[in-house]
C-alpha cells in the first residue's frame, strides 16, 4: 500500500496504468475522487478503462477507506486533536487534493468526482482552476435550505453514523439492503459488499463531520457560487433515477455556468459509473475528446 502524509494526515493512494504499473508512465494524469462513506475502491473498475490514454489516480480521502488516522480496529475512532485533521470543511478537502497532487509532483490533472467528492472538485477547480485541464462531476447538484428537514437527516445521519457494529458485514444480505437505497440496477455482491466495509470503518469524526457540511445551510448559499464560477471545462452526470442526489438538482447546477456541458443517463441511480459502465465510459470520453468512435444516443443531454 502507499500512503502520503498531506495535512498531518497519511493518505492512502494507488495508480492504475495500463502497464499496471504502481507510478506514473508520462500519461495525462486522470484523478479519481470517491463519495461519502466510500473509498477509491469503487473508481477501480472505471479506471481501467481509462488507462489507454491516461495515468489514473486513486486515492481515500482523509477519514475514509485506507486514509485513516487511527490505526484502531474500531470504525467509531476518533481522529487525533489537531485543527487540520478535524476541519471536515470541502474546502478542506480540497486543499488535501491539492497537497496529495504537491507531493506526487504532479502540477495538472484531469479529475473526475463522484457525489461528496464532487462537490470537494467544485472547490478545488475554483481554487486551483490552473491545474485541471477537464472536470467530470457525477451526481452533483444544489439544493435548497429547508430547516425541518435538515435536522431530521442530522438527527438520522447521526444515528446510522454512531451505531455501525462490526457484525453488520457478516449477516447474510445486508450488503444488498444497504445498496438499495443508492442503486437502480444491482451490483455484483462483491461491489456492494466493498461498500458496506468502507461505511463500516469511516472514521466517526470525518463521516459525521462531512454530513454537516455537505448538507448544510452555507452548502445551500455557497455551491451555487462555486457553480457559477466554474472556468474549467466541466461534464456534469445525473442518474435518471437517483434519489440521493436527484437529476433536477444537477440541472439545476449545470444551468448556472456555460462551462457545464450537463447529461443524464437513463434507468440509473447513484452509481450510474457502475449500473450502466458503457453509457458511462462512452460519454466521459467523447468530453475528454479520446473516443475513438462515433458515440451513439448514451443519455439525455440539456
Amino acid at each position: 500500500m502507499s500512503y502520503v502524509s498531506v495535512n498531518g494526515f497519511n493518505h492512502y493512494y494507488e495508480w492504475v496504468t495500463e502497464a499496471g504499473t504502481q507510478k506514473p508512465t508520462g500519461k495525462p494524469v486522470f484523478v479519481f475522487i470517491h463519495g461519502w462513506g466510500g473509498s477509491a475502491r469503487y473508481w477501480e473498475s472505471t479506471a481501467r478503462e481509462f488507462s489507454d490514454r491516461f495515468d489514473c489516480l486513486l486515492y481515500d480521502m482523509r477519514g475514509f477507506g485506507r486514509s485513516r488516522s487511527n490505526v484502531s480496529e474500531s470504525p467509531l475512532a476518533e481522529p487525533p486533536e489537531t485543527a487540520a485533521e478535524l476541519s471536515y470543511e470541502l474546502e478542506s478537502y480540497a486543499d488535501d487534493l491539492a497537497g496529495l497532487l504537491d507531493a506526487l509532483g504532479l502540477q495538472r490533472v484531469s479529475l473526475n468526482a463522484h457525489s461528496m467528492g464532487a462537490s470537494v472538485a467544485t472547490f478545488f477547480l475554483n481554487l486551483y482552476a490552473d491545474r485541471v485541464d477537464r472536470a467530470v462531476l457525477t451526481c452533483s447538484g444544489i439544493f435548497e435550505y429547508d430547516e425541518k428537514a435538515f435536522n431530521a437527516f442530522y438527527k438520522f445521519g447521526g444515528y446510522v453514523v454512531k451505531f455501525r457494529p462490526r457484525l453488520l458485514y457478516g449477516l447474510p444480505f445486508i450488503d444488498r439492503l444497504f445498496m438499495q437505497r443508492f442503486l437502480h440496477r444491482p451490483l455484483p455482491t462483491a461491489i456492494s459488499r466493498s461498500f458496506l466495509n468502507d461505511f463500516l470503518m469511516a472514521d466517526y469524526g470525518a463521516a459525521l463531520g462531512t454530513i454537516f457540511t455537505c448538507v448544510s445551510k452555507k452548502a445551500t448559499e455557497v455551491m451555487p457560487q462555486e457553480f457559477a464560477r466554474l472556468t474549467v471545462p466541466t461534464l456534469l452526470i445525473s442518474g435518471e433515477r437517483d434519489i440521493i442526489i436527484p437529476a433536477e438538482m444537477g440541472r439545476q447546477a449545470a444551468a448556472l455556468s456555460d462551462k457545464i456541458q450537463y447529461v443524464v443517463i437513463p434507468d440509473t441511480a447513484h452509481f450510474p459509473m457502475l449500473e450502466d459502465p458503457s453509457s458511462y465510459l462512452q460519454l466521459v470520453r467523447e468530453f475528454l475528446g479520446v473516443s475513438t468512435v462515433q458515440p451513439s444516443v448514451a443519455g439525455s443531454r440539456e
